[in-house]
């Protein structure tokens, strides 16, 4: 379904400069065309921004971000961006036009690619990538969507429209930025973002053409956000047997989960690929991934064949496979025995006989081969328009067809989850095993945000859903007006209006803040019963220290007197085994100020007593003997010598 004829853009000059010829792809920020720069007569593509978003300043200044960062980019392996501006409503960038596709162009139609065809793709990426980390950027938004591939097999990178500096902290309290199956475990729980966070996603694009598929899946993006937390990428080598362990072990180390264990940047992971490389053997580098042989062997089912000619028909009577069932032309007559000819005592065969059996043979033969043809392995698709996403798969497993991919487009007509259209569409012929595209309705193209303040959370999230949004990372706060456990705010706020599927940051409320009381040297039971009673759980530590407090007393808390805390928080108290004894140093006959010195460091408090009119300094007695020990943390008073 072309929508591009419906574009206003389509067929216009933008800036008086760039003429629009046809629209290219549309993402949930902007949409790209092909363009003409009629200034210096060469074909590229400019990127516009939704009309809708620009009025947005947080999103013109992304955009912006990206013309300026990218253009500092001069590499072969990096979309170049080459001007920016605006134009009444549209805020553009005019960047390099590559002729190809997209890497999710060649997943989607080859699936698992050889090792050799991963690596080729992977090593220039992280090439773009390592001159921007070392550029002191960050991309942020890794996916075979922004991998494009030349007609003359060039690979570059595109879409820095996410990037950041290296040394900048980011924190994604609004939407969460990035396609979640790309998305970095430290992206997901805290929101900050350095060149490691690139490395993981190229991580997860390296699995992807090795086994053709996302490591990573769920029903939602929140079931997905959650796996890439808690669960490690699995080797490619438990999807597609007999992949090298070197891949694996490439995998694992850039898609680890803690960043510390990732190479440092694109540069190192480069250095790891192509040592990679280098120890696999060629027959390993060009392995066929199994699903590319099965249809090498199923392809030959797909030809068209020739149907065997019944006896009795001619060669020029031989039937393609088709639904038109003709005869052939009638067989030619052999000499008919006349008198004296032909075998003593067998009569000549009528003329009728051989139609008769020609027709017999064709209806057996030829006319059973045209049904199973034409119908048996045909079968016709159901109209799905209007059915939801469900409906439809099952309509068409009743038809004992499969869904091949689902695809979503924007529509101001058709609901949200409803069918579009299909490919092929209702009521076209299509073999009786087949596999259908469905296209299914992401509703329109730009959602508003819902009011879901003083709602609980659970409830909250379905409202976002119900809209069209995702909910996203999810904060906590405390309030004064708002009950524990719902909504607070949102960011985007309610009634901003954003692309179908955009994360909603969720702010909820941990209730009105419970000061924490002081309970330091307190026996337990009494610092229990005193925390308890101001609305917070109490549980002991496993160990117990020493410490200046008495023994069988609280030593530490695991939130500090003054604090807040929520209603129901815990706090962790720690039992004192009491002060440890230490040795005291023997300090009589020493200046008051080095007993003094020498005692604190090993451990004790110091008092130092002086006689009436005494100006002596020495010290003269000590309260605990040398030699002897004491309580860690106890005085020890010095006597300076009388007169």
């Amino acid at each position: 379904m072309d929508t591009t004829l419906d574009d206003p853009l389509v067929g216009q000059l933008l800036d008086d400069r760039y003429r629009i010829d046809a629209r290219i792809a549309v993402g949930g920020m902007a949409t790209v065309y092909r363009a003409v720069d009629t200034r210096l007569d060469r074909v590229l593509a400019v990127k516009v921004m939704h009309p809708a978003l620009a009025a947005d300043a947080a999103f013109v200044d992304r955009f912006i971000r990206e013309a300026k960062s990218v253009a500092r980019l001069a590499h072969p392996n990096v979309v170049a961006v080459f001007d920016q501006g605006t134009d009444g409503p549209y805020v553009y960038l005019a960047m390099e036009y590559v002729s190809g596709c997209t890497l999710r162009d060649v997943l989607r139609e080859r699936g698992a690619l050889q090792p050799r065809a991963a690596l080729d793709i992977l090593e220039p990426v992280l090439a773009a990538l390592g001159a921007a980390h070392r550029a002191g950027f960050v991309h942020r938004d890794m996916k075979p969507e922004n991998v494009l591939i030349g007609d003359d097999g060039r690979v570059k990178v595109a879409d820095f429209g996410l990037v950041r500096s290296v040394d900048t902290v980011t924190s994604t309290t609004g939407a969460v930025l990035g396609t979640v199956s790309y998305l970095a475990p430290e992206q997901i729980e805290s929101g900050t973002a350095d060149t490691r966070v690139d490395v993981y996603a190229c991580g997860v694009v390296l699995y992807e053409m090795l086994t053709g598929a996302r490591p990573h899946s769920g029903g939602t993006p929140a079931q997905v956000l959650y796996q890439h937390l808690h669960e490690d990428v699995p080797p490619p080598s438990a999807v597609v047997p007999g992949l090298p362990a070197a891949l694996d072990r490439l995998v694992a180390g850039a898609a680890a989960r803690t960043p510390e264990q990732r190479p440092s940047d694109a540069v190192a992971l480069l250095a790891l690929a192509r040592e990679t490389r280098a120890a696999l053997s060629e027959a390993e580098l060009d392995a066929v991934p199994p699903q590319a042989r099965a249809a090498e062997r199923s392809s030959s089912e797909d030809r068209t064949g020739v149907i065997p000619r019944p006896l009795g028909v001619r060669r020029d009577a031989e039937v393609q496979h088709t639904s038109r069932l003709e005869l052939p032309p009638e067989p030619p007559q052999p000499d008919r025995p006349g008198p004296g000819r032909g075998r003593p005592g067998r009569p000549a065969r009528p003329r009728g006989l051989y139609l008769a059996v020609a027709g017999v043979l064709l209806l057996l033969g030829l006319g059973t081969g045209v049904w199973y043809i034409s119908v048996g392995q045909f079968t016709q698709v159901p109209n799905l328009i209007g059915k939801t996403e469900q409906q439809a798969r099952g309509q068409l497993s009743a038809a004992g067809l499969g869904v091949k991919r689902v695809e979503k487009r924007f529509s101001d007509t058709v609901e949200r989850g409803a069918v579009i259209d299909s490919e092929p569409g209702g009521g076209k012929r299509i073999r009786g095993n087949g596999s259908v595209v469905l296209v299914v309705s992401r509703g329109p193209e730009v959602v508003t945000v819902p009011s879901v303040e003083n709602l609980p959370l659970d409830k909250a999230q379905q409202e976002l859903k119900k809209a069209g949004l995702e909910p996203g990372m999810v904060d906590r706060a405390f309030s004064q007006d708002i009950p524990q456990g719902s909504v607070i705010s949102t960011d985007p706020k309610p009634g901003t209006r954003r692309a179908p599927d955009t994360a909603v940051a969720i702010v909820v409320s941990k209730g009105r803040p419970v000061p924490v009381p002081s309970v330091l040297g307190k026996p337990v039971d009494q610092a229990r019963a005193q925390l308890e009673g101001a609305g917070l759980k109490v549980e002991l530590a496993a160990d117990q220290v020493n410490s200046p407090e008495k023994a069988g007393t609280v030593a530490n808390q695991s939130v500090g007197a003054g604090a807040q805390a929520a209603p129901g928080d815990t706090v962790v108290l720690t039992v004192s085994k009491g002060p440890r004894l230490l040795p005291v140093p023997d300090v009589t006959g020493k200046e008051a100020d080095d007993a003094r010195r020498i005692l604190e460091g090993a451990g004790f408090k110091v008092k130092v007593e002086r006689p009436f009119l005494s100006f002596s300094n020495v010290v003269d007695t000590q309260s605990v003997p040398g030699g002897q020990s004491a309580p860690e943390g106890s005085t020890v008073v010095v006597r300076t010598k009388g007169l």
